[in-house]
């Protein structure tokens, strides 16, 4: 076989490996995309009521406590 050979065939098998990657692909949409016009009757069922998360009043405080700290932090680092 001569050089010539061995990349045309390279290129045929790089063309058909990259289809098959396309055709998956494509399929695998359609499929997600049905599965979902399927399953939205029961998405009220599957996700739990959303709940609001309760931050702490410390939480405020924290952040400001910490960003103090990292701002030292810098300060140091860059007096080395």
């Amino acid at each position: 076989m001569s050089n010539a050979e061995l990349i045309v065939g390279g290129l045929k098998l790089m063309v058909f490996g990259m289809g098959m990657v396309f055709v998956f692909l494509i399929v695998m949409i359609i499929s997600m995309s049905l599965l979902e016009k399927v399953l939205a009757p029961f998405k009220g069922m599957l996700e739990p009521a959303p709940k609001a998360p309760a931050k702490p009043k410390a939480a405020a405080n924290n952040d400001s406590q910490l960003a103090a700290i990292a701002a030292a932090a810098v300060e140091v680092f860059r007096n080395k």
